[in-house]
């Protein structure tokens, strides 16, 4: 039995769920998105990832149709409509059906796309024993291009670096923007652990705002852990005591080797290990 697709206020069956090779999504990249995840039944963080959305779809002048309260309802009633407990909800807004050419207020209108389905992006294996990373000759795309805080459907940057990490026997790389400075990894937000500190790179340097990451801040916050936005070297990476990603899909996991370098002993640290569990149990409704 395949999933239920919403598109446009209908739901369909996956097999009947498509969309126009005219839409600008496809021939451009042109549209926006949002990576959820369901626990227990219960969207998290339904509203800081809607807000997003369309804080990345006035970036770009993007019209969303539906309102904040009617796109939450939509994507509620997707994860229904697939009876996902645990999963992952990826809710996309495209420009919409043009034409071959660039312009995009030709364009009929916006179109919104919500899947929900299961996901484990890594083996459970990685999260005990850590991963091992690179760092991506692929650098992040200048700000002043297209800015980090924009979750759009254009992501060959990230897939490009992504292709380095594969072809180097890791599941993930490290992008550093173009002033060198460590920007985010292929997929998720970036922290390391030095002399009892927490550091992550501000958005500015490249990063997206990542909801994971605010959360794990505020918990780290809880803990009476110190952190700290700066810009950061490779070098800072390579020498640090503890080194850790966050994001949607990947939630906490600790970085054990970057570019051959072991990562303090080899394994996830204390406090990465504290706050995988504190994500854990916040995410389940167990921590406030």
């Amino acid at each position: 039995m395949g999933l239920k697709i919403w598109i446009d206020g209908k739901i369909f069956d996956e097999a009947d769920a498509k969309i126009s090779v005219f839409d600008h999504a496809l021939l451009y990249g042109d549209g926006v998105f949002e990576g959820i995840r369901v626990y227990n039944s219960k969207i998290f963080e339904l509203e800081a990832h809607i807000k997003r959305l369309f804080d990345s779809a006035k970036v770009i002048r993007l019209d969303i149709a539906l309102g904040r309260k009617a796109l939450a309802t939509a994507v509620e009633k997707t994860v229904e409509a697939n009876q996902v407990i645990d999963g992952y909800i990826r809710l996309v807004v495209t420009r919409g059906i043009g034409t071959l050419g660039l312009n995009p207020f030709i364009c009929e209108g916006a179109r919104i796309i919500i899947i929900a389905d299961n996901i484990q992006l890594y083996p459970e294996e990685l999260y005990e024993k850590g991963m091992r990373v690179i760092s991506a000759t692929t650098i992040r795309n200048h700000p002043m291009s297209i800015p980090p805080q924009i979750k759009s459907l254009n992501y060959l940057n990230n897939i490009l670096a992504k292709i380095e990490a594969l072809d180097n026997d890791v599941p993930e790389a490290i992008m550093y923007n173009h002033e060198g400075y460590v920007a985010e990894a292929t997929g998720d937000n970036i922290f390391i652990v030095k002399s009892g500190i927490i550091y992550t790179p501000p958005v500015e340097a490249g990063a997206l705002e990542g909801i994971t990451r605010a959360i794990v801040i505020r918990l780290a916050g809880q803990e009476k852990l110190k952190v700290v936005e700066k810009n950061l070297t490779r070098c800072d990476l390579y020498v640090c005591d503890e080194f850790f990603l966050t994001g949607t899909a990947a939630e906490v996991i600790g970085i054990v080797e970057i570019d051959g370098r072991m990562i303090g002993e080899g394994k996830p640290g204390p406090v990465t290990r504290l706050l995988r569990k504190n994500f854990f149990d916040y995410a389940h409704g167990r921590k406030p």
